[in-house]
C-alpha cells in the first residue's frame, strides 16, 4: 500500500528551506503560485480542490454573508467548500488542517471551544483519532495557537499528536498542519532562521513517524510573509465618505454593513469591498485607488474572485502596506471585542492579536476569571503599527509558498490535487 504524509508548513518559502534540513532531504523543491488572496482558507481550499476561489468559493478567511448581513471569519464547515477534496474515498487522518469539521475523513483533530450561555469559554479540540490526545499529551495549548503568546508549543503538539496518530491508526493519507512560523513573521520585519529550524523540528517528529509506517512525505506551503510598514485604513476612509454606517452604543461602536453603502472585509493585503448599489462601484473604485497604501482597485473576475461571496470590488495594497478591519475614528468609541482576542467577531482580521499591551493587566484578568468574576481579557493593542509581516498578494517565487516531495512536482496550487492523487495512486 501507498502511504501518504502531506505537512502543511505555513510560511516556508525557498529561499528560508535551506534552514530546514529534514524538510530539505525529503526531495527537490518547486515554488507555487498561490490564489488570489494569499491566505490560509483560500491556498488549503485550492490545494484540496485543484480550483481556484471562483469555482471552490472561499474567497479569502471571511467574508460577507449577505443572506444574514454578517461578516464572519475563519469558519471550520468542511461544506463550505465546493468541488471533491484529494482525500475523498481515502483512509485519512486530517489533523488541524482547515474546514476539517464534518469533512469525510475517518480520523481528524481540530481545535473547537465550548461556549456557555453566559459569554464564557473553555477550550478544547474536536477529537475523532481515537487515540486520546488530550489525555496523552494534555491539553492543546491555545494560547500558542493564536493570540499574544502564540508560538512553538501549538506546532509541537500538533506535530505530536500527528505522529501518534500515524503510528497506531496508520492511515493511508496524513494530513499536518504547522502554524508557528506564521506568528514572529507577523511581528517582526526579519524572519529568524531560528524560527525554521523549530519548524524542522516539528516536522521531523512526523517524517520519524512516516517512515515507521513507510508513507512518502511531501510539505507545502500556503503563502510566503514579507516585510510591511504601513497599515491602510480602508473602512475608515469609506466612513469618512459617508459610506459606512455604524451604530452608537454601550460596547462601542459596531459596523452594521447592511445599512452600509460601501465597505471593507479587510484580510491580511487583499481586501473585498461590498458596495450596496451597482451605480456606485466606479465611484466607490475610484475613490478608494486614491488611498495612499493602495496599489490597484480590480473587479472580481480579474482575479478569478467572480463568486458570489466576493466584494462588488477587489483592493490590493501596496508591496509594503496591508489592511486594517478599522472603521471607528477615535480609539475611545473602538467596540470592546477590539481590545480582545476574537477572531470571530471582529469584521476583518486582526494581526494586532500577536501583541498584547500589558502583561500585569493580562494577570489581573486571569486572577479575575480565577475567582468566578466576570472578565474582558482586553490586553490588546490598537496600535496597527506594530505589524511588521503580512501576505495575501503574489509574491516573488523565492518568497512564496512551495512544495518539497519526490516526483514531477507541481508548480501551481490547482495542480497539488492530481499530485496528490497520482502518488495515492
Amino acid at each position: 500500500m501507498t502511504r501518504v504524509c502531506i505537512i502543511n508548513a505555513v510560511g516556508l518559502t525557498p529561499e528560508l528551506l535551506k534552514h530546514a534540513p529534514r524538510i530539505s532531504a525529503l526531495g527537490e523543491s518547486q515554488p507555487m503560485q498561490s490564489p488570489m488572496p494569499a491566505v490560509t482558507c483560500t491556498s488549503q481550499a485550492t490545494l484540496l480542490t485543484g480550483k481556484s476561489p471562483r469555482e471552490h468559493g472561499i474567497v479569502g478567511n471571511g467574508w460577507y454573508f449577505r443572506e444574514t448581513q454578517e461578516i464572519r471569519f475563519w469558519q471550520q464547515a468542511n461544506s463550505l467548500v465546493s468541488g471533491e477534496k484529494f482525500y475523498e474515498g481515502v483512509e485519512t487522518a486530517k489533523m488541524f488542517w482547515w474546514f476539517n469539521q464534518s469533512a469525510p475523513v475517518k480520523y481528524s483533530a481540530t481545535p473547537k471551544p465550548h461556549y456557555g450561555c453566559d459569554g464564557s469559554k473553555v477550550f478544547d479540540i474536536l477529537d475523532h483519532t481515537n487515540c486520546d490526545l488530550v489525555k496523552r499529551l494534555g491539553p492543546f495549548p491555545f494560547f500558542s495557537f493564536w493570540g499574544p503568546n502564540a508560538g512553538l508549543p501549538s506546532s509541537k503538539w500538533i506535530a505530536d499528536a500527528t505522529a501518534i496518530v500515524m503510528r497506531e491508526n496508520r492511515p493511508k493519507l496524513t494530513m499536518s498542519y504547522l502554524p508557528h512560523l506564521d506568528y514572529d513573521f507577523q511581528r517582526l520585519p526579519e524572519h529568524d532562521p531560528q524560527r525554521v529550524a523549530e519548524l524542522d523540528q516539528c516536522a521531523g517528529r512526523i517524517i520519524d513517524a512516516a517512515n515507521d509506517i513507510d508513507a512518502q512525505v511531501i510539505v507545502v506551503s500556503e503563502y510566503g510573509l514579507v516585510p510591511v510598514q504601513r497599515p491602510v485604513h480602508l473602512n475608515r476612509y469609506l466612513r469618512e465618505m459617508g459610506w459606512l454606517t455604524v451604530r452608537h452604543g454601550p460596547f462601542g461602536e459596531m459596523m452594521m454593513p447592511g445599512e452600509s453603502a460601501a465597505f471593507a472585509v479587510a484580510d491580511h493585503q487583499l481586501a473585498h469591498v461590498y458596495v450596496r448599489n451597482p451605480g456606485m462601484i466606479d465611484e466607490v473604485a475610484k475613490a478608494l485607488q486614491s488611498v495612499p497604501g493602495v496599489a490597484r482597485v480590480a473587479r472580481p473576475v480579474e482575479l478569478e474572485l467572480d463568486h458570489p461571496r466576493s466584494g462588488e470590488l477587489i483592493v490590493l495594497s501596496e508591496p509594503d502596506a496591508w489592511f486594517t478591519y478599522y472603521y471607528w475614528l477615535e480609539d475611545s468609541l473602538a467596540p470592546d471585542f477590539a481590545r480582545t482576542v476574537d477572531i470571530h467577531r471582529k469584521p476583518g482580521y486582526d494581526p494586532c492579536e500577536l501583541f498584547m499591551t500589558s502583561k500585569v493587566r493580562a494577570m489581573s484578568r486571569l486572577a479575575q476569571k480565577k475567582v468566578g468574576m466576570r472578565y474582558k481579557m482586553d490586553v490588546i493593542p490598537l496600535d496597527a503599527q506594530l505589524v511588521r509581516g503580512s501576505h495575501g498578494l503574489h509574491t516573488p517565487p523565492e518568497k512564496g509558498p512551495l512544495i518539497v516531495g519526490r516526483g514531477e512536482l507541481p508548480d501551481d496550487m490547482r495542480d497539488f490535487k492530481a499530485y496528490v492523487q497520482h502518488l495515492l495512486a
